[in-house]
């Protein structure tokens, strides 16, 4: 019997907060997205969790931590890997994306945003961000389902559409309209290759402008 496959976001950050590209920056959740994180644990009451992995910057490590402290859960083993880091934005990370998006124009900016294999200066296409987390899926997460464990992965909105277009088998041309919600706990039954079988969102009520 396999286990669950359950994805988190790490909610509002401080640059978050600003409307600001974040990247492999690291920043710290705001007041709001402590307290939100905690609702997103909420949300699995009750759910037995025996392995969790993030990314290696603190704003998953903040959310993965909220939301175990609320489910009290202790000494869950942890794995940290920048396989699951947010995408690398290069030039653009600082700077703000709403004024980006009058400076391009609003179908540039979508492109840089949303699109499969689109390029940003010094950084990573969502192609590029696929090519460290799927494998890293298939090495370290997946055996664990397949042998019956609940795996929680907290990570970003880049890294988590990445994945969820190999779990979901979403076609290159159609990732663009996937979004990864702030507030959201998605719940997968996967088949022996990862892909899903059955899928169950739930969500706590979030105000990110992201």
């Amino acid at each position: 019997m396999t286990g669950k496959l359950i994805i988190a976001r790490h909610h509002e950050s401080e640059w978050n907060k600003l409307g600001l590209w974040t990247g492999w920056h690291d920043s710290h959740l705001t007041e709001y997205g402590f307290e939100k994180s905690a609702e997103m644990g909420d949300l699995l009451q009750g759910m037995h969790i025996d392995q969790v992995f993030a990314s290696m910057e603190v704003r998953t490590i903040e959310t993965l931590s909220c939301m175990l402290n609320e489910m009290k859960l202790e000494r869950v083993p942890a794995t940290h890997s920048a396989a699951l880091n947010e995408r690398d934005y290069g030039e653009y990370t600082g700077k703000n994306k709403w004024d980006m998006e009058k400076l391009v124009g609003k179908e540039t900016f979508d492109h840089i945003r949303r699109d499969w294999d689109y390029p940003v200066p010094g950084g990573e296409t969502l192609k590029m961000v696929s090519e460290r987390v799927v494998p890293y899926f298939l090495s370290e997460i997946l055996p664990l389902i397949k042998d019956g464990k609940n795996v929680l992965v907290v990570a970003h909105g880049n890294s988590l559409r990445a994945l969820m277009k190999y779990l979901e088998s979403i076609p290159d041309e159609d990732i663009s309209k996937l979004e990864m919600l702030f507030g959201a706990v998605v719940i997968y039954d996967l088949d022996q290759d990862g892909h899903m079988l059955t899928k169950e969102v739930r969500q706590v009520t979030s105000d990110v402008k992201a």
